[in-house]
């Protein structure tokens, strides 16, 4: 069994790094199946979002980065249970797999790294390179879900949503990472856009962002991480909305949006894959585009994951 998690509050990307690591669990000749507790998805007891083809709950149901989940990975069953162990117990039984085949199979305990009452082969904790233990105190205080030593517990740590390269930055931060865990492997991760997916059809490269004023609108654990990504890929930012994350859109939050957008000078609206989830069924005008990510990981980290 593989987790990934954090000890943060949001922000580190743990879902585009999980279907990464999926998807490359597949290359590797593995059947992966994610178990996931579904933050905020109203479905009770141990469900599949998917058995690997389309989504078979709403968003509502199974909570927006399951579905999120389910859409972009094939093949891939994702189970949706608070308590990972019945998940994983129910994934077998449900999907008849004997024992004799177990070795083919890899758990993916998605957000799992305060899961502790499962057994994990590995531990991966994602860490966000631009605000990794946020004031440095425990949740209600600060974003800490736990103290900045439990990283201690983990076997693989990814500084995340930088660049190819350590700058002064992320150096820094890896000398602090290697003073709470000289031990664990340390990888520096990127969340790269990929193309922008449009609302009314079609796809368009990134670089397409720099040729068009845009405003962007969010409700994420990190909305600042989602401005830079604009920024960063050239978008001409006329302004910005940000939402609590999970944040469920209504119709006239998005009226709004337009509204703020148009009096901007913007003339594309762009969000997050993980937001128009909750917002496709919604009035959405067609003006609206969606920033496509991939998770982008220095050389040797799959090695590191899979040698189990």
């Amino acid at each position: 069994m593989i987790s990934i998690g954090n000890i943060t509050v949001g922000g580190t990307g743990k879902t585009p790094a999980a279907v990464a690591i999926a998807e490359e669990a597949q290359k590797r000749g593995m059947k992966p199946i994610i178990l996931t507790r579904g933050y905020k998805g109203t479905a009770k007891g141990p469900c599949f979002v998917t058995k690997g083809e389309s989504p078979l709950l709403s968003f509502v149901e199974a909570g927006d980065e399951p579905v999120l989940m389910a859409e972009k990975l094939n093949g891939v069953p994702i189970v949706k249970c608070a308590g990972r162990f019945e998940a994983g117990t129910f994934a077998l039984r449900e999907l008849n797999i004997r024992e004799a085949d177990m070795r083919s199979y890899i758990f993916i305990l998605d957000d799992g790294f305060q899961h502790r009452s499962l057994y994990r082969d590995k531990d991966i904790v994602l860490i966000d390179s631009g605000n990794p233990f946020g004031n440095g105190m425990l949740l209600p205080f600060g974003r800490l879900r736990e103290p900045a030593k439990s990283l201690l517990r983990a076997d693989i740590i990814v500084i995340a949503k930088t660049g190819e390269k350590a700058g002064p930055g992320e150096d820094s931060l890896k000398e602090t990472i290697r003073g709470y865990n000289a031990a664990s492997k340390v990888f520096l991760s990127a969340h790269t856009p990929v193309s922008c997916e449009l609302i009314a059809g079609g796809e368009r490269p990134v670089d397409w962002l720099s040729r068009n004023s845009v405003f962007g609108f969010c409700a994420l654990g990190s909305p600042e991480s989602f401005r830079k990504t604009l920024l960063d890929s050239g978008a001409v930012l006329s302004g910005f909305r940000a939402y609590r994350d999970h944040y469920r859109f209504n119709n006239e939050d998005i009226r709004r949006i337009q509204t703020e957008a148009a009096q901007s000078g913007a003339g594309w609206i762009v969000t997050t894959e993980k937001d128009i989830i909750r917002a496709r069924k919604l009035d959405l005008p067609d003006n609206i585009a969606v920033l496509k990510i991939a998770f982008a990981v220095e050389d040797g980290f799959y090695d590191n994951v899979f040698n189990l």
